[in-house]
């Protein structure tokens, strides 16, 4: 972000030392009277502004909020970890933490085989391409083929 853009023309190229002790009214946006406002309230300049506490709680929540309305495909995959966790490191069962089990694991009816990490689908693909390529050599000969069925 360009500094010059956020600040009025007076106060374009000064240094940020500079701006943070500048008056409110040297930002774009603010007018002399909430100027005024603000240092009824003790808040006279940048630094007053950036360093009052409020200010740094009403950013928290905002910036917080996002994760709060998380999408349902987030919130089921946060569910899913939370499950595995708890079924790998279950909170009342004190073996599982002293075994220094390092292992997530996820319920089979919880995976998503055809997007498991374990590439579950590209296995069974190769192994039934494997049963298909022994067929011929594991069959029984036939009475007409020479066999003695």
């Amino acid at each position: 972000m360009n500094i010059d853009s956020i600040v009025n023309q007076d106060y374009r190229g000064k240094s940020l030392t500079e701006l943070v002790n500048s008056p409110l009214s040297a930002l774009n946006g603010v007018s002399e009277q909430q100027a005024n406002a603000f240092a009824a309230a003790g808040v006279r300049t940048i630094g007053d502004l950036a360093n009052m506490q409020i200010v740094n709680y009403a950013i928290a929540i905002k910036a917080l909020s996002s994760c709060e309305s998380a999408s349902s495909k987030e919130q089921a995959e946060e569910a899913l970890m939370d499950d595995a966790v708890e079924m790998t490191f279950p909170a009342s069962d004190p073996v599982a933490v002293q075994s220094s089990i390092t292992r997530i694991e996820v319920a089979p009816d919880k995976v998503d085989a055809s997007r498991d990490h374990q590439h579950a689908q590209a296995m069974e693909a190769h192994n039934e391409e494997l049963l298909r390529s022994a067929e011929p050599s594991t069959r029984y000969m036939q009475k007409d083929e020479g066999g003695n069925r």
